[in-house]
């Protein structure tokens, strides 16, 4: 990979063990990490072979969380609607936008195929990411307010806690694996996508606070403030992706 270097009187030593710390790390691309405009991912340098492979588990990873989106999509929709729990509405919702995002991060790492530099496509891919959280963040706080202003009492939910909790024990491992991917791919897109895998795990905890006090104890209020507390998470993860630096060695030769 083509990550940029700093070159410091010729000597040519930027892509042998110094490379893996990087002289770049404190030379404008936010190489902190998650700094305050959101998760930049630092560029690595990487022979052809070993970035052909990080693309290619990016793929299988990639797979991976459509796969069980889509089922997380339809089982989150089909009980939040038969409860009437906004708040496993706008979690079937966010799988949805979670689905979407994998078909980007898709054509993304596509573009791997067509041109040498990504920089373009990384920074569309990761907008559209960033909207599909404002979208969510959207739906679920008008919907919530309007349940509580209407005091709408959502059935218990015994699949839905189930779903919540088989989501809060699988995303934080898938999401791992994505944010280890991102520096190899100099990828703000895949950063992105882990940041909502990861999002995916704190709304499910929050599911299961708000579906569980329902079940437990009749608290149909839980349900919409959970609901609630998932768009505030969601609006801030947008504004976070939206906000994130680019990266200029995201250009692959």
């Amino acid at each position: 990979m083509s990550a940029p270097v700093h070159d410091h009187g010729g000597h040519g030593h930027s892509g042998h063990g110094h490379g893996d710390h990087g002289h770049g790390d404190d030379h404008g691309h936010g190489a902190g990490g998650c700094g305050a405009d959101g998760p930049v991912a630092v560029s690595v340098r990487l022979a052809p072979g070993e970035r052909d492979a990080a693309v290619a588990r990016a793929r299988r990873l990639n797979q991976i969380s459509l796969g069980w989106n889509v089922a997380e999509m339809v089982v989150a929709l089909l009980v939040g609607i038969a409860a009437r729990s906004v708040s496993l509405v706008g979690f079937g919702i966010d799988s949805g936008i979670e689905v979407s995002a994998a078909l980007i991060l898709a054509w993304r790492l596509h573009q791997e195929r067509r041109s040498g530099c990504m920089s373009a496509a990384d920074r569309r891919a990761t907008r559209m990411i960033a909207v599909a959280f404002v979208a969510l963040a959207a739906y679920v706080w008008i919907e919530a307010v309007g349940d509580l202003a209407g005091r709408a009492r959502p059935e218990a939910s015994i699949p839905g806690l189930l779903l919540a909790v088989a989501s809060v024990v699988l995303m934080p491992r898938l999401a791992r694996a994505k944010r280890a991917l991102a520096p190899a791919l100099g990828s703000q897109a895949v950063s992105a996508d882990a940041q909502q895998t990861s999002l995916c795990a704190l709304l499910s905890a929050v599911l299961i606070v708000g579906v569980g006090l329902n079940i437990l104890f009749g608290w149909w209020w839980a349900d919409p403030v959970a609901a609630l507390v998932i768009g505030a998470l969601a609006l801030e993860a947008g504004r976070r992706v939206w906000q994130a630096e680019s990266l200029a060695d995201t250009c692959c030769g």
